[in-house]
């Protein structure tokens, strides 16, 4: 990146927000419904990032797209609904970044894969859908990341090119977006890898190990 960025933009689970125990209190309580023992937090964490397919195969012995995998997905998704940001909350550090890309008149926003219904309560639960200049959801546009129209949607609602903006993310998919939209991309290595992710390897701009490294960049 030949210029310092002009925004910033935000996948949401794993890097802007620490929404894990949240989702994992949604799995545990489908799999104690189910007559299971719970799965310990460090197990679920490093799925979070990956969605409800990847917690509903870590949860059960069970194929996606069947109706046994999709009744457990939809009573999973509706749990996580009805207690959305109980104990979710920003990063440590983020919230200084976040307060230093609006002093310097800096815009940013968030782009993720999780689909706008479950977005927007925890958005607002926490006071950040009046903070961010875009929202771009899961189905905000026909495809999802890692394709990069979510992020050429953000940088459009923003109102600049996608190179005058910078992607964080803490997946190797939001790396792919970010290349095809033509970013530069930090990966969040504070976020939710899994013991066999190699981010070094995923062709980012750079790793960070915390929330405040964005700054550098700044």
């Amino acid at each position: 990146m030949t210029a310092p960025p002009r925004a910033v933009l935000f996948d949401l689970d794993g890097t802007l927000l620490d929404t894990a125990p949240d989702l994992a209190r949604a799995l545990n309580r489908v799999r104690v419904d189910d007559g299971l023992a719970p799965l310990p937090f460090a197990t679920i964490r490093p799925h979070v990032s990956h969605g409800s397919t990847a917690l509903i195969a870590l949860g059960f012995d069970l194929e996606p797209g069947t109706p046994a995998f999709e009744n457990r997905r939809q009573r999973l998704l509706d749990a996580y609904h009805a207690e959305v940001a109980v104990e979710s909350r920003l990063f440590p550090g983020m919230h200084e970044v976040l307060a230093t890309l609006e002093a310097r008149g800096l815009a940013w926003g968030i782009v993720t894969n999780k689909p706008g219904w479950l977005t927007a309560p925890l958005l607002a639960a926490l006071a950040l859908d009046r903070r961010a200049a875009c929202v771009v959801s899961g189905d905000t546009t026909p495809r999802a990341k890692p394709h990069p129209d979510p992020l050429l949607a953000a940088a459009a609602a923003i109102g600049l090119p996608s190179a005058a903006c910078l992607y964080v993310g803490d997946a190797e998919r939001d790396v792919a977006a970010a290349r095809a939209a033509g970013m530069a991309v930090l990966v969040a290595l504070y976020g939710y890898l899994a013991p066999g992710d190699e981010p070094a390897r995923w062709g980012a701009t750079a790793c960070i190990e915390q929330a405040a490294d964005i700054l550098a960049w700044l």
